[in-house]
């Protein structure tokens, strides 16, 4: 799967995008280091155990490298940054019965945000599924030549 690339100074405004999300009861906040297990298992039960020890990595970074949505202390999703590689995206994931909510994009701009706070040009989205969602929302551009990027070799 291709890597794609996000210009972090040309970002949208995400103002009515966090209002839209919070209007809905929902949080959007980092999650915290004595909730690196909370996330662990979400990621595990939902999505991969490859991305169960990504967002291990993200909790253990100062400050913590993971958004999460919540709702009544339930987390709807997750977006971690910084882990597999410096100034990469991902892996992110929200709950099936939460995916019509606009957590997936709300989550990729908190984590772009942070990125760009923290003093990168531009990120990198990694082995990318789908690409019309990351162009649409972020005005990322694919990587010619990215494809299998740093995902090489990978073990079991």
């Amino acid at each position: 799967m291709i890597d794609m690339l996000v210009r972090l100074y040309d970002l949208p405004d995400t103002t009515a995008l966090y209002a839209e999300v919070a209007a809905k009861g929902v949080t959007l906040r980092r999650a915290r280091a004595f909730e690196k297990h909370t996330v662990a298992d979400f990621a595990k039960t939902h999505f991969s155990p490859k991305w169960v020890s990504e967002v291990e990595v993200a909790l253990t970074r100062q400050p913590v490298a993971c958004f999460i949505a919540t709702r009544e202390k339930q987390i709807l999703g997750f977006a971690c940054f910084d882990t597999t590689q410096r100034g990469f995206f991902g892996p992110t994931g929200v709950a099936e019965n939460a995916r019509s909510l606009g957590l997936g994009k709300a989550l990729l701009m908190k984590s772009l945000e942070a990125l760009r706070e923290i003093g990168f040009a531009y990120a990198i989205i990694g082995g990318v599924g789908p690409k019309e969602f990351y162009a649409k929302a972020c005005g990322a551009i694919e990587i010619p030549g990215s494809d299998p990027g740093t995902y090489q070799d990978i073990l079991p």
